[in-house]
């Protein structure tokens, strides 16, 4: 139990919020949808049988059923506009330092930002109203004033210049096909409201997926470096498998990445003069969950997300409900702004939900009716012997190094994913020359670069 609230709690009471309890997460903000725990995971409204996305998982399923009007999560590689698109909900990821992370149980201190889940954009904006703001208990805290959020909601969006991430969805990842002309149909719609419509590009979403997972599985394991030591069999073997490979890293990888990141925020600044908003799609609609669980740990490095790359670059970013597939499940896009501007983010957010109907349409709940049951798969079991010899060398190295004591079927976790991560490690550019700094948070003037 915490002795004291986090200081978005804090402020949420301070302002006059009934806070009902605590929702399900995934384990430390880090696993995935498993049956492996002492909690089930959630379930998404819209359909039962299908994954609400992580990891505020019950973030999005309670704001979606209707059962609080708001919720807040935590976002370090999508976690809050996940849930939100996968459960037609609207979901914003504040800048880096906007909201404080006091009182978080840390996923990665790179990545970490707290943020509103709710059933519009306009109640997203009040909640940030509350939230936002400098925290002297966080280090990362930024002291630049808060703008009025709700004011900026003016229905107009007449000659804002969008830049569409187009390659995200149309080149990268399998994107169904209804996500794909529910796209074609928002751009339209803002085309309609008078936005200027060009094409954006950044890096493949490989190349931020690889310098985050670094960075991010490098600081998780030093976070929870005690408890997986002495205790890993406590955990998931989800979180095992996610997790664990952390230790493969070295320092110099670690250093690598964050140089690397660097470069990759540097090059969002001619974006930012070119576009007032970045605007791409979410993940594909919810997948159901006897096909996720026990395999979302390998998913996380072979399969990179199409939200990492604003959780590397630290702007703002929303995702909203766009429409549903023939089956009724959401789906959803993503609006990303310059650093510190959510105001622009939510007010071409609020204009779309002004302009559409979906806001009109909740998932129908049938009291009495029980979520289909989920068995545990069987699991793969990965032999060290068919592995290449410079992998086995890797990773038996790295066990030693970390003094972990490892049983057989943790052991092969973490040689079923370790190809992946390697390869990974592999791809995160070393060709830096010798001034290149790394993105630290270390900072004097108050404010996150």
């Amino acid at each position: 139990m915490p002795a004291e609230n986090a200081t978005a709690t804090q402020r949420l009471y301070d302002a006059g919020a009934v806070l009902l309890g605590k929702l399900a997460t995934h384990e430390c903000a880090s696993g995935g949808p498993c049956l492996d725990l002492p909690w089930p995971p959630a379930r998404n409204p819209w359909n039962t049988a299908h994954f609400t996305g992580g990891s505020s998982s019950g973030s999005g399923a309670a704001v979606a059923a209707g059962f609080i009007p708001a919720a807040l999560g935590t976002d370090t590689g999508g976690s809050v506009r996940i849930p939100a698109a996968l459960c037609g909900v609207a979901g914003l990821k504040p800048t880096y330092g906007r909201v404080s992370r006091y009182g978080v149980i840390p996923n990665s201190f790179t990545f970490d930002h707290a943020g509103p889940l709710a059933w519009t954009v306009e109640d997203c904006a009040i909640l940030l109203q509350c939230i936002a703001g400098h925290d002297p208990k966080d280090f990362t805290s930024s002291r630049r004033s808060v703008p009025d959020y709700r004011k900026a909601l003016t229905g107009d969006i007449r000659g804002l210049r969008v830049g569409v991430v187009r390659h995200f969805w149309e080149e990268e990842g399998n994107t169904a096909p209804e996500m794909a002309v529910a796209m074609d149909n928002a751009i339209d719609l803002l085309k309609q409201l008078g936005a200027h419509i060009g094409v954006a590009r950044l890096r493949s979403r490989q190349d931020y997926n690889d310098s985050k997972m670094v960075i991010q599985r490098a600081e998780l394991v030093v976070i929870h470096e005690k408890d997986m030591r002495e205790r890993l069999q406590d955990f998931s073997a989800d979180f095992i498998g996610r997790n664990l490979p952390g230790f493969l890293f070295t320092a110099a990888d670690y250093v690598r990445a964050q140089r690397e990141r660097r470069r990759m925020v540097d090059e969002m600044e001619p974006l930012y003069k070119q576009f007032d908003m970045l605007l791409t799609a979410t993940s594909t609609p919810a997948a159901r969950l006897d096909e996720l669980i026990g395999s979302g740990f390998t998913q996380k490095w072979e399969n990179p997300t199409i939200y990492t790359p604003f959780n590397v670059t630290g702007g703002p970013a929303l995702a909203l409900c766009i429409g549903f597939t023939e089956n009724g499940l959401p789906l959803a896009m993503q609006i990303a702004g310059r650093p510190f501007d959510e105001e622009t983010v939510l007010r071409v957010g609020d204009a779309y939900e002004r302009a559409t109907t979906w806001r009109t349409r909740r998932p129908q709940l049938t009291p009495g009716v029980r979520a289909p049951k989920l068995v545990a798969p069987v699991e793969q079991q990965a032999d060290a012997m068919n592995v290449d010899a410079a992998t086995r060398v890797t990773v038996e190295e790295a066990i030693k190094r970390a003094g972990l004591t490892l049983n057989d079927r943790q052991r092969a976790l973490l040689y079923r994913v370790a190809p992946a991560v390697l390869a990974a490690v592999r791809r995160v550019r070393g060709d830096h020359p010798w001034s290149d700094e790394p993105a630290n948070a270390f900072f004097f003037d108050g404010e996150p670069h």
